[in-house]
This record gives structure tokens, sequence and C-alpha cells, in this order.
């Protein structure tokens, strides 16, 4: 199944490593639905995992707030026990592809010194994976 949506990143995104050195990132990622309800808008998370070189590339980039547009496949729900012993679920999901949707939050207007702040597609579309599947 792909799934595909604009979404929000809800934290700063987090990489960490397998043991043969390969770059996971996990992103929270909230994506809006529906109608406002008492002045809210629903909101669906997901937690998603992007694997890499890519990662360690895009990180510098991407920041709480920030309007993606993003591609999923391998969408499933896990459960987990909370502190308090009950049950929760989370809708985790594989990144594939991801796409800047508006300006990284808290950014000034684009001048000389952050000119070039965002890699270009064409940049990003090189980047060689070695995704394990």
């Amino acid at each position: 199944m792909l799934m595909l949506g604009l979404a929000r990143l809800g934290n700063e995104p987090e990489v960490r490593y397998t043991p043969d050195g390969k770059a996971i990132m996990d992103l929270s990622l909230a994506f809006s639905y529906g109608r406002k309800v008492d002045g809210k808008q629903p909101t669906q998370w997901v937690n998603g995992t992007m694997w890499g070189d890519r990662c360690e590339k895009l990180k510098p980039y991407l920041a709480k707030g920030q309007l993606l547009f993003v591609s999923m496949t391998e969408p499933h729900v896990e459960t987990y026990k909370r502190k308090d012993g009950t049950e929760g679920v989370n809708l985790r999901a594989r990144v594939g592809e991801l796409e800047f949707a508006g300006p990284k939050p808290d950014s000034q207007p684009e001048t000389p010194q952050n000119a070039g702040k965002y890699p270009s597609r064409s940049s990003l579309g090189s980047i060689d994976d070695d995704i394990p599947f």
C-alpha cells in the first residue's frame, strides 16, 4: 500500500544506526484531515522511518513544524503498553520520498547568507540508498 499526503513534523527528526552502520531516521508526522471541530483540526499521527544515506543528508534541513509532502509504504499498527499499564497503538510506516512543501519554520527571507539552505530536488534524487528490503 502507498500513502501520500501533506504532513507537519511533530518533533525534530532523530537519526540512529543499525549495528552495521546503516542510518535510520525517525519522523513524527502529523496529518490533518476532516472538518474542524470546536476550532481544532483532527490530526492523525504517523511514526515514519526513513533508511539510508539520505537520512544524514536531510536531517539538517528538517525542523519541527515543517510542512512536507510524504510518500510512505508498509503502513501498519503497532500496540504497546503505556506506563500506566493500558494498551496504546501507533500507526507506523516507511517513508519513501519526501519533498519540502513550505518554508522551514522560523526561517528568514532568502538572503545571500542563507541562500542554498535547502537542497534542490535534483541533488536529493541522486542519493544512493542501501535500503534492506
